[in-house]
């Protein structure tokens, strides 16, 4: 196995710096926080009964932790659209956020394309592309992230201003408390997982450790449950690796009975459990229950704590364990973790083709 205490591992495997933006993720929390505290919204924003923040990849995460946060405190719906297009009932009382890190992603932009044919109001987060140049023609509101890297590792300057978007519009109280406590704890995390601390006191290579050669599966409740779609995402993207994310409670209304077939996967599989002591007491049961059914069945598993009062700094704490944890299992695995090559053939494919995305 990679030792990963070996600095010369990420001179040899992160080529193209990853690890730097790892680095850089709390200064990127606060930066964005600063920004978007200056953004000003035309005040008929605020007149809206529902949002639909339309986006893919890590440019959509963003967008799934956020309503999940605003489904305590908000009385207004909001919705996260993945998709060419717009759900039917997007109207002239609907805020339609279009999230694209780099402006050009194809059913982001077919989604914003249809949302100017209606009377919504709209919004835009992104760095640049065609998204930019459509929103500033249209007279739009935009949110120019100017945080250069790839989509997945700009995760704080695309969450952190849906965060401040959200309180300038009512959906969710000042957060400004929430967000400073949520980048002390960053901070204090990142000596903890950062590449010079040793493997046995570093918990994100140990838990990289633990997946090399397994096939993780994530499993959250609640606000977790956007967390664990994150980590999935972030094991798919940098470690390159097959990983899956599943939902208390639904999980334990067939996930669980799935446990025995086929028995050889019980040996590759991995089972990690975002938890907080704030969860629902019924919840934490839950996942006790399910522990006591891994262990039956034969199945590692394991779990990761959230750190901090708040959600905010919670979710914000396991983010961070994941991406440090994914970045490390990429060294195991001895690839580049920026690179996307499957992702990018997809992209071609689908340039080569006279089939519009219309």
């Amino acid at each position: 196995m990679v030792d990963l205490d070996n600095a010369s591992v990420y001179q040899q495997f992160d080529k193209s710096g990853m690890l730097d933006h790892l680095h850089k993720f709390p200064e990127q929390c606060q930066k964005a926080w600063e920004k978007v505290l200056k953004l000003e919204l035309p005040p008929e924003y605020t007149e809206i009964s529902n949002v639909v923040i339309v986006g893919m990849g890590g440019s959509a995460i963003g967008g799934d932790i956020a309503r999940r946060l605003a489904l305590t405190e908000s009385k207004l719906p909001v919705r996260v659209h993945r998709d060419y297009g717009l759900p039917a009932f997007v109207d002239e009382s609907t805020l339609v956020i279009a999230s694209s890190y780099s402006g050009n992603t194809e059913e982001t932009l077919s989604a914003f394309t249809e949302s100017l044919k209606t009377r919504a109001r709209k919004l835009v987060i992104t760095s640049g592309g065609k998204l930019k140049h459509l929103a500033e023609n249209e007279g739009i509101p935009v949110f120019v992230i100017d945080y250069q890297a790839p989509p997945r590792a700009a995760f704080p300057s695309n969450f952190v201003p849906l965060v401040g978007i959200f309180q300038k519009l009512g959906l969710l109280g000042d957060k400004s408390a929430d967000l400073q406590e949520s980048v002390v704890i960053l901070n204090k995390l990142s000596t903890d997982f950062i590449e010079t601390r040793p493997l046995v006191s570093n918990p994100a290579k140990q838990l990289a450790a633990k997946l090399w050669g397994h096939m993780a599966v994530i499993y959250g409740a609640e606000i977790f449950s956007e967390v664990a779609r994150r980590w999935k995402t972030q094991f798919n993207e940098n470690s390159k690796a097959w990983a899956f994310f599943e939902s208390f409670p639904e999980l334990n209304h067939n996930a669980v009975a799935g446990y025995e077939f086929p028995p050889e996967a019980k040996q590759r599989l991995f089972v990690l459990m975002l938890r907080s002591s704030s969860l629902r007491p019924r919840s934490l049961l839950r996942y006790e229950a399910t522990a006591k059914l891994l262990a039956k069945g034969g199945i590692a598993y394991d779990f990761a704590e959230a750190r901090g009062e708040s959600a905010l700094a919670q979710v914000m704490s396991l983010v961070l364990l994941g991406d440090y944890s994914s970045f490390y299992l990429a060294m195991l695995n001895r690839v580049d973790p920026t690179h996307i090559d499957a992702i990018n053939f997809i992209k071609q494919y689908l340039t080569r083709s006279n089939i519009s995305s219309d």
